[in-house]
């Protein structure tokens, strides 16, 4: 008898959290983002029962218009972006966390799969598809689309991962996830001159990164890896389809590439 009554409490408990209606952090992490923050959080104010912003001492004024809209901004040194995303995860008041760049912003369609999963959480983690905005246009093709992210997940399954300033989140081994419908805007460049001095800054970190995890250039490699990476791109992921925004973002990425192992090779001179 004292079997059976505890089986149907398991069975009573279980069921009560299968239809019970998870509680969800949104983390971001800022820095001199006051021509973004608001969209961003804008597009997070049906789906999330906290927002947590944890910026990196921003100059402009991103704090200000944080704290117009009511999250939690919590000011950090910023150490890397994998660093400052994972520290950032302990500061969110529920296990259940969506992560955003402040340049991203939740499209309809998504909040609707995002809201449907709180009321049915059945994986460890979540992914959608990122579609990009380039100078005023939406990037379909190339390696930028569909682009997918693993941004919801249970937090105690697993925690970000990558090489810096490429960041991603992985899930611990065994662990499910699932892939939602909608996509995650991001509102990248505002002009091409952004994105050559953002190519540059990433070739440097990146560098850097490849140096620590013991990684090595040569110049086969600063040769052919840009050359690669172009045709995948522009050619074999039809990036040729955007107009003069695929062949740029292309040859951005085709210098980026090649600067990233110019500089890595100085590593080991």
């Amino acid at each position: 008898m004292q079997i059976c009554k505890a089986l149907f409490f398991i069975f009573v408990l279980k069921s009560v959290n299968l239809f019970m209606k998870i509680k969800l952090s949104a983390v971001i992490i800022t820095f001199n983002e006051e021509k973004n923050i608001e969209r961003c959080i804008g597009s997070l104010k049906n789906i999330a029962d906290e927002i947590v912003v944890v910026d990196s001492f921003s100059a402009d004024r991103t704090k200000e218009l944080c704290l117009e809209f009511g999250v939690r901004f919590i000011e950090h040194a910023f150490e890397g972006h994998i660093q400052q995303k994972n520290w950032a995860i302990t500061q969110a008041k529920f296990n259940h966390v969506l992560s955003l760049d402040a340049d991203e912003a939740i499209s309809k369609e998504l909040e609707t799969s995002i809201l449907r999963v709180k009321e049915n959480w059945n994986a460890e983690g979540y992914s959608f598809n990122r579609m990009t905005n380039y100078c005023g246009k939406w990037i379909k093709h190339g390696h930028w689309y569909p682009d997918t992210k693993l941004r919801l997940w249970d937090s105690s399954k697993g925690k970000w991962g990558g090489k810096n300033p490429h960041d991603t989140y992985l899930l611990d081994s065994g662990q499910k996830g699932t892939h939602l419908k909608g996509d995650l805007f991001h509102y990248s460049y505002y002009t091409v001159d952004e994105h050559w001095k953002q190519a540059e800054k990433f070739s440097k970190i990146a560098a850097k990164a490849y140096h620590e995890s013991g990684k090595k250039s040569s110049w086969l490699k600063i040769m052919f890896s840009p050359i690669s990476r172009f045709i995948s791109s522009y050619l074999f992921h039809r990036g040729f389809m955007d107009g003069k925004y695929g062949w740029t973002i292309a040859k951005i990425t085709y210098w980026e590439t090649k600067q990233k192992y110019k500089l890595l090779k100085t590593y080991d001179s």
